[in-house]
C-alpha cells in the first residue's frame, strides 16, 4: 500500500514504495497517467519520480481530502492494469575514462571515499570486479530504464535492467563537487545518470557522452520538438566509444548531422521478470535490426 501525505496546503505526495523497482515505477506511471487523463479541476501540476510522485493542486478548487481519496481509488485500478509500455530504446555513446571527467575527479579527490584512485577504480573494487574493464563491460552490457527525468532540467535517472544480484551499487561522493562536466555519465546509489548541464554534483563519474540531451534553445535538430531528450519509460543502451569517435560524433552534433539511434518497442514487465536476459536480447535486436 502506498503512503500518502500532504505537503503544505497545495501538494499531495505519494510514495509507492520505499525501494525503487520497476513494479513501483509502473504503478506510479499508471496513477499519474490516470490523474492526467481525468483532468481533475484544481490539479495544476503532476511530478513523477522513481517510485513516487507529487501532485500540486489549488485547495480553493478541490478539497485536499477529496483529491487524496481519488488518488487511492486510482491506485486500486492501477494495480489491476497490465504493466506494459509502448516506448523506445535509445543508443547513447559513452567515452569511458575520458580526460575531462578524469581531470575533474582528480581535482576533488579529497571529497572522495578513495582519494588514491579514480571513480571507476573505486566502483570496480567495491562491486567485486577484477578490473576497470570488466566493470565498464557490466555498466554497458545490459540496457537501462529511465525511471525519472528532473532534479536538474533534462537529467535522466536510469535503473539497470538486470536482477538484483547483478545490479551495480556505488555511493555518492562524501562531499559533493562544485563542478561536473556537461554530459557526464554518473552513478550514485543504484542509479546511473547523465548530467544535462555543467555544475555541482556528487555522483561518481565514469565517462562522458558527446550526445546533447538538453537544449533550451532547441537548435539541435533532434530536440526541435522538445528541449529535453529523455522521457520516463525510455530504455537506454550505452555504447562505449574512443576519443576519435567522440570527436566525430561531437562534430556531427554541432553541425546538426547527428541523429540518435532509436527503435520503437513494447516493454512488458511480466515478460521481463520471467526472462530478463531474453527480454534484453530482444530489445537489442530491435535497436540494431538494420
Amino acid at each position: 500500500m502506498s503512503r500518502y501525505t500532504f505537503g503544505g496546503d497545495e501538494h499531495v505526495f505519494v510514495e509507492v514504495d520505499e525501494e525503487m523497482s520497476l513494479e513501483a515505477f509502473f504503478t506510479s506511471l499508471a496513477m499519474t497517467n490516470a490523474v492526467r487523463e481525468a483532468k481533475i479541476d484544481g490539479v495544476t501540476e503532476i511530478c513523477p519520480a522513481n517510485a513516487s510522485f507529487q501532485i500540486k493542486f489549488d485547495p480553493d478548487k478541490i478539497h485536499p481530502q477529496k483529491l487524496m481519496d481519488m488518488l487511492k481509488e486510482m491506485e486500486a485500478s492501477a494495480e489491476k492494469q497490465e504493466a506494459k509500455l509502448n516506448t523506445r530504446i535509445v543508443e547513447v555513446p559513452v567515452y569511458y575514462r575520458d580526460p575531462w571527467t578524469h581531470e575533474t575527479l582528480m581535482r576533488f579527490r579529497e571529497r572522495h571515499q578513495d582519494p588514491n584512485g579514480t571513480d571507476l577504480e573505486y566502483a570496480a573494487k567495491i562491486n567485486g570486479y577484477d578490473s576497470v574493464e570488466a566493470f565498464i563491460e557490466a555498466h554497458h552490457g545490459a540496457p537501462w530504464f529511465v525511471s525519472m527525468v528532473g532534479f536538474v532540467s533534462g537529467l535522466p535517472f536510469l535503473y539497470q535492467m538486470v536482477d538484483r544480484a547483478r545490479q551495480i551499487q556505488v555511493p555518492k561522493y562524501l562531499i559533493p563537487r562544485t563542478d561536473t562536466p556537461k554530459q557526464t555519465v554518473g552513478y550514485g546509489g543504484s542509479f546511473s545518470c547523465v548530467y544535462s548541464v555543467r555544475g555541482a554534483g556528487g555522483y561518481q563519474m565514469f565517462g562522458i557522452t558527446p550526445m546533447t540531451i538538453f537544449d533550451p534553445l532547441q537548435k539541435t535538430p533532434y530536440l526541435k520538438d522538445f528541449m529535453v531528450f529523455f522521457k520516463p519509460g525510455d530504455i537506454v543502451k550505452w555504447r562505449p566509444i574512443d576519443r576519435d569517435e567522440y570527436e566525430s560524433i561531437a562534430a556531427d552534433v554541432q553541425a546538426g548531422r547527428f541523429e540518435p539511434r532509436t527503435a520503437d518497442v513494447v516493454f512488458s514487465l511480466d515478460d521481463f521478470n520471467a526472462d530478463m536476459d531474453g527480454t534484453n536480447a530482444k530489445l537489442m535486436e530491435a535497436l540494431y535490426a538494420d
